[in-house]
């Protein structure tokens, strides 16, 4: 069957979860010129029935964790990723994918959908603010077409190590995008429904509306 994209005419529905933090307006607008029909939401109904779910996220790791719990989005992001239905973190909304993040010597626990901590970048200038170069996975959907290309990272925290285990063997494994300042941190994860970038898609230029598309082109 034909994705929603490659359809004369039907552009997928994206709801971009409404919960309190900054810089939803700009992944708004950038997830429409990608080209899909766009809703940002706290709505339960819409957040579960849209094609596609996008978790934006700009400061700290504990507010955006206190922010999604109180809300209601940590139990409509699981639900969905339970369902086998596409969700797409972005900043600090991949940042809570993870384990825990430890700011300022306090760890917080995080959504758990994957191994590792959000840890200071040890690098001699924070925030690491700018464009750089990403190392994608082998065959990732995500970065098709965009493997050389450069994207807009604004961060002091990320996850530097990845250790997943397998289990079932006959289960794909996520796909793990690298970047490097002060040491190689995780970049991006595609892992079935659920994907996330550590840098900013809608502040990343022609690279991040090709992204963005081709998470569109998944839904």
């Amino acid at each position: 069957m034909a994705s929603p994209t490659s359809v004369p005419g039907v552009r997928p529905t994206v709801a971009v979860l409404d919960y309190g933090s900054g810089n939803v307006h700009s992944a708004v607008r950038a997830v429409e010129h990608a080209g899909a029909r766009v809703e940002l939401t706290k709505d339960p109904d819409a957040v579960l029935g849209a094609d596609g779910l996008v978790v934006p996220g700009v400061g700290a790791f504990a507010s955006v964790m206190e922010a999604l719990r109180s809300s209601g989005g940590t139990r409509w992001i699981g639900r969905r990723v339970a369902g086998g239905r596409p969700v797409l973190g972005i900043c600090v909304g991949h940042q809570v994918l993870f384990e825990a993040g430890v700011e300022h010597g306090v760890r917080t626990e995080g959504m758990g959908e994957w191994p590792g901590v959000v840890e200071p970048l040890p690098a001699a200038t924070v925030p690491h603010m700018g464009w750089n170069t990403v190392r994608p996975a082998e065959g990732s959907a995500l970065f098709a077409g965009i493997e050389d290309e450069r994207f807009y990272f604004v961060h002091s925290y990320a996850v530097q190590s990845w250790e997943f285990d397998q289990g079932n063997e006959a289960m794909r494994p996520p796909q793990v995008t690298w970047s490097h300042h002060g040491a190689d941190f995780i970049a991006a994860v595609e892992n079935g429904p659920l994907s996330a970038t550590q840098f900013h898609p809608e502040k990343s230029g022609d690279a991040g509306q090709a992204l963005l598309r081709n998470w569109l082109e998944t839904l």
